[in-house]
């Protein structure tokens, strides 16, 4: 969850740094679309959708080739949710960051009977460094690229790292750095290079991994109602739309307070009572 964090922040920090590494154009006006497409919960390190005047990058990572669904058909998916809601020219990229023999990461379409559905895949352990390198929000995914010597391009980055003058950026980035290198480096490496403490002093560091915490609580929370919905189900039939209305509402220690209680109802009237009991 760290590493999709990580990624999150970089794209939406420095987005122009992405549009000219992955559409080789330079952009201003860029705006990060939130992720409000998710009809349901699918299972993506990172997703992000930058918009530019008259295009739409939707930038996806993944640690790992796994994907449910799997991926092609999610590409697809969202490619039809976003040209029906901005009726754009789309351009979709998804960059895997893990070195892997996996058939998966050289699968770059849906294909179905009358269905053909391309995009973009980057290995980023093929990609030259040199364009990585040339700009801040992007140090941090250099690390991972192609190198005959991974130590030296560990030190290229922390050179680079070192040189930028803002003080607040050069540790956010130097932390991000860190975070992403782990995914191929070890940790006593990583710090003959990169200065550790700026872990401990970053609030970047802080932050993301608040939002990860805060993820895995939601995660839990809507595993929990899935859970309670289906023991309400079976145990009182079809819950109306305004009762479900509510428990959608409710927080994890709620739902696992309802859980413990509900085989005790025996009407919609006795959880609306339970409802109204905790909401009063």
């Amino acid at each position: 969850m760290t590493y999709d964090n990580t990624l999150k922040y970089l794209v939406e920090q420095y987005p122009e740094d992405f549009i000219r590494y992955l559409l080789a154009s330079e952009a201003t006006d860029i705006q990060i679309l939130k992720t409000e497409l998710n009809q349901e919960p699918i299972r993506a390190d990172s997703v992000t959708f930058l918009q530019t005047a008259n295009q739409i990058l939707h930038l996806e990572f993944q640690t790992l080739p796994a994907s449910t669904p799997p991926l092609p058909l999610r590409m697809l998916d969202y490619w039809v949710r976003l040209y029906r809601q901005y009726n754009c020219d789309i351009e979709q990229v998804v960059i895997f960051l893990k070195p892997t023999n996996s058939e998966a990461v050289f699968v770059d379409q849906f294909t179905s009977r009358n269905t053909t559905h391309r995009y973009r895949v980057i290995r980023i352990w093929e990609q030259d460094p040199e364009p990585l390198l040339a700009s801040p929000g992007l140090l941090p995914l250099a690390t991972l690229a192609r190198t005959d010597s991974p130590e030296n391009l560990l030190q290229q980055v922390a050179v680079r790292v070192s040189m930028i003058e803002e003080s607040a950026t050069k540790q956010s980035i130097s932390v991000c750095t860190q975070l992403l290198a782990g995914l191929v480096f070890e940790p006593e490496l990583i710090r003959q290079f990169l200065r550790r403490e700026d872990m401990r002093e970053s609030t970047i560091y802080q932050e993301i991994l608040q939002e990860g915490l805060q993820e895995g609580i939601e995660q839990g929370r809507q595993s929990q109602l899935r859970l309670v919905m289906r023991l309400l189900t079976r145990h009182l039939g079809s819950i109306n739309s305004q009762l479900q209305s509510r428990l959608q509402e409710l927080s994890l220690t709620q739902l696992e307070d309802l859980g413990e209680v509900l085989l005790d109802f025996a009407s919609e009237a006795d959880l609306m009572n339970w409802l109204n009991t905790i909401e009063s």
